[in-house]
């Protein structure tokens, strides 16, 4: 398992309320491989730029495939740009790939066959680890957990992290989530205003 499976895992717990959001969960899982590239050696930063090495493309196929899709020609790609390019409906392609492993099954709520369809977490060694790394509160997944809005509490887990890329890829991800949420925020003024023009005095 990655650290952006992980941090699915940890997302698709029934008791979070509220539940995450996809766009949200989609920047963080694509930071979540940029860390993944980083601590294998895969990836660099140079400033906020993302700078590919030579080394064998990693073992599991997401992971791989966001190394491929790295950009290996100068001037290398920053950091939010990768966020905002990599996360784009990340979070669906996550649940995609744990549904074909086997890690997430479709169940039929109720009685009845034709009660409303819903996901849930296979008993996996992958859930398990997963599990393990969240209750040690390993302070990289946390930070990405705490940047989707799931709160533990008062931690100083990014005061845990020394790699400086490590810490620099996590503040991208909560400027990234924050600007998201200032996105949604406009268009729902912007709708309500639209939507009180149509209705008149």
């Amino acid at each position: 398992m990655t650290t952006a499976k992980d941090l699915f895992v940890i997302t698709m717990d029934p008791r979070l309320e509220p539940a995450v959001g996809q766009g949200d969960l989609s920047l963080a899982l694509a930071g979540a491989e940029l860390i993944d590239l980083l601590t294998a050696g895969a990836v660099a930063l140079d400033g906020d730029r993302i700078v590919p090495e030579e080394r064998r493309p990693p073992e599991d196929r997401l992971l791989a495939e966001a190394a491929a899709l790295l950009t290996r020609q100068p001037p290398y790609e920053g950091v939010e740009d990768w966020l905002w390019r990599r996360g784009r409906d990340l979070a669906r392609t996550y649940r995609t790939a744990l549904e074909e492993g086997r890690e997430l099954t479709r169940k039929r709520s109720g009685r009845l066959s034709l009660g409303s369809e819903r996901v849930e977490l296979a008993d996996t060694p992958g859930r398990r680890r997963a599990a393990e790394r969240w209750e040690e509160k390993e302070p990289v997944l946390a930070a990405l957990a705490s940047a989707v809005g799931i709160d533990r509490g008062p931690s100083d887990d990014e005061a845990d992290i020394e790699d400086e890329a490590v810490t620099a890829v996590l503040a991208a991800v909560h400027d990234a989530v924050m600007e998201l949420e200032s996105v949604r925020q406009r268009r729902s003024i912007e709708n309500a205003a639209f939507a009180n023009l149509w209705r008149g005095p």
